[in-house]
């Protein structure tokens, strides 16, 4: 897998954390960069962590599921993929307020990274280098996390919807791709 490709990964993922990092500037009276740090951290972290959790179980598993390797990779990014873009027209009424406590944090982070998880599951499955993906997903998630509380704090809800819509397509596109490479088409 190329560097161009975990860049568009890392980005497509960190779409969920930039979502909710949004929702948390909104309710920022008066932006705090500490906060903007610790939100960054949370999702930036669990978004490095839970590719290391699927491919630990992908390769698990890898030895039953080589034929179909390809396949499990483009369903399951397509599938996240259209989840991202089905969550972004979903009008969730739900209030999301500005604590950052442990509970609270770790439950979001858990929340914005299972898509990270399957991807680690499609990792298994590739030519990835593990630790230049991991490193790259929670380097951007965490910087698009300090981003989005930013943006949240002064644009308002203006681009939740549009980071999630634009994350699910990097993913479907990304799904494509590997499963017409493995096919041969291209």
């Amino acid at each position: 897998m190329s560097i161009v490709e975990i860049l568009l990964i890392s980005v497509g993922l960190a779409m969920d954390a930039f979502a909710v990092s949004i929702c948390k500037g909104l309710q920022l009276r008066k932006m705090k960069w500490d906060k903007a740090i610790i939100v960054g951290l949370y999702f930036g972290s669990f978004q490095a962590l839970m590719p290391v959790i699927g491919f630990t179980l992908g390769k698990t598993f890898e030895s039953m599921v080589t034929k179909i390797d390809h396949w499990i990779a483009f369903i399951l990014l397509l599938l996240i993929g259209l989840n991202m873009i089905k969550e972004a027209f979903e009008n969730i009424e739900g209030e999301i307020d500005d604590n950052l406590g442990v509970k609270t944090m770790i439950l979001l982070a858990i929340a914005t990274s299972i898509d990270a998880l399957a991807i680690g599951i499609t990792f298994a499955f590739l030519n990835v280098n593990l630790t230049f993906a991991v490193t790259t997903i929670g380097i951007i998630t965490f910087i698009l996390s300090i981003v989005g509380v930013k943006i949240g704090n002064k644009f308002g809800d203006k681009y939740e919807k549009k980071a999630e819509i634009t994350g699910g397509i990097i993913l479907i596109l990304l799904g494509i791709k590997i499963l017409l490479e493995h096919l041969g088409i291209i």
